[in-house]
């Protein structure tokens, strides 16, 4: 199997240079070094990994400053699957996967599993929701996998020892069976090969046995370990559940922050409405300009033709003067005839009072004549009465 420890790679393994990702050529180098040991990247995702606070186990870590490659490895060699993240030349993942593994979505971005052998709980932060799930797709196909390989390397084991109990058995039976059977001379050449074949299937049964025995010591040790590693699991799980209420209330205080966000949101909206608002009164200003350009422009014109006009001004002040010259007399005339106006106007007044005077004694003249027609006609009828009586 690979072995990726946290030393730092050489420079042509990591495959530096000034305009690439050091992060990434890390991590290909370790693959490349993976794949000649006989593992194979089965799986790659990027994501942020985080790792358990070991002094408090509540708090997260971050392992790595930016997104780095995660990825799932299969050895061939022992059959087993491991999650491997390079951060430059630092491996901050170095997980294999056990069926006694489990990863937990803790939200829809994030999921974590704990490790018993690195006695530590991973976590990793997905930049969506897909990726999350196909990592924990995978993380469950790889835990079946690394099951089915554990038990077929048990069957293997009992096979094994099965075998090697039965070939313990049926020797004895064979030797007595070649000893009964044939001459001295054949029971002498039989004796020399059985000997020979026994020596042989004793040595393959000794070495049988002895792997047998260190398979099963073995396998002894594994369950030890994974029975530390499931009582390290509950730990952790149950130190990830007291954790959820941690996150619980980082949600919340997320969830204020984010209302106020909105609330900024919504202001910056205002503003962004105000300063629409702005650029169509800065519109309206421009087209006014315009139009106040072009009249301008009309006015200049205007100017230009008074201009044109101006240089008549001097014929138009000669006439001008000869029409005022011409006013002035008329004027004279004007005030002799309102002279003569006012003086005819005093005769007709004198006139009027000589008529009115005239009218007076005329008036005056036919009441006298009246008063004496009147003393005539009186006078007449008293002639008239005295001839009569005469």
């Amino acid at each position: 199997m690979c072995e990726v420890g946290t030393r730092p790679a050489p420079a042509g393994d990591r495959g530096e240079n000034p305009g690439g990702a050091p992060g990434l050529q890390a991590a290909g180098a370790a693959g490349d070094k993976c794949r000649d040991m006989g593992e194979q990247p089965i799986f790659t995702t990027r994501a942020h990994v985080f790792q358990i606070d070991p002094s408090t186990k509540k708090n997260w870590v971050p392992a790595s400053k930016q997104a780095v490659t995660v990825s799932y490895f299969y050895d061939s060699t022992r059959n087993s699957y491991r999650i491997i993240s390079v951060d430059g030349a630092k491996v901050i993942i170095n997980s294999t996967i056990t069926p006694n593994m489990t990863f937990t979505k803790t939200s829809q971005k994030f999921g974590q599993w704990a490790d018993s052998r690195a006695n530590t709980v991973f976590g990793l932060g997905f930049s969506s929701e897909q990726q999350l799930t196909k990592f924990a797709e995978k993380f469950q196909d790889v835990k079946e996998a690394a099951k089915l390989a554990r038990d077929r390397s048990q069957e293997k084991i009992e096979t094994s020892s099965n075998h090697s109990q039965e070939s313990g058995r049926e020797t004895p039976s064979f030797t007595r069976a070649s000893s009964i059977n044939g001459t001295d001379d054949e029971k002498a050449s039989h004796g020399d090969s059985a000997d020979a074949h026994l020596k042989s299937e004793n040595d393959k049964l000794k070495i049988a046995l002895a792997q047998s025995s260190s398979n099963v010591k073995k396998w002894e040790t594994e369950l030890q370990t994974l029975r530390e590693s499931n009582a390290r699991l509950t730990s952790a799980l149950q130190e990830s559940a007291a954790s959820v209420e941690h996150w619980k209330k980082q949600f919340s205080e997320c969830k204020e922050e984010n209302d106020q966000l909105r609330n900024k949101i919504e202001e910056l909206e205002e503003q962004c409405n105000e300063i629409n608002k702005e650029k169509e009164r800065n519109a309206q200003l421009n087209r006014r300009l315009q139009e106040l350009e072009s009249e301008l422009q009309d006015k200049e014109l205007e100017l230009e033709d008074l201009r044109k006009q101006g240089e008549i001004i001097p014929q138009l002040m000669t006439e001008c003067e000869s029409v005022s010259q011409k006013l002035q007399a008329a004027e004279k005339k004007n005030r002799d005839l309102e002279e003569k106006v006012r003086t005819l106007r005093t005769d007709v007044e004198e006139s009027k009072q000589r008529q009115n005077s005239l009218k007076t004694e005329l008036k005056n003249f036919l009441d006298v004549l009246d008063g004496k027609i009147d003393e005539l006609h009186d006078f007449r009828q008293g002639l008239s009465k005295l001839g009569v009586d005469n």
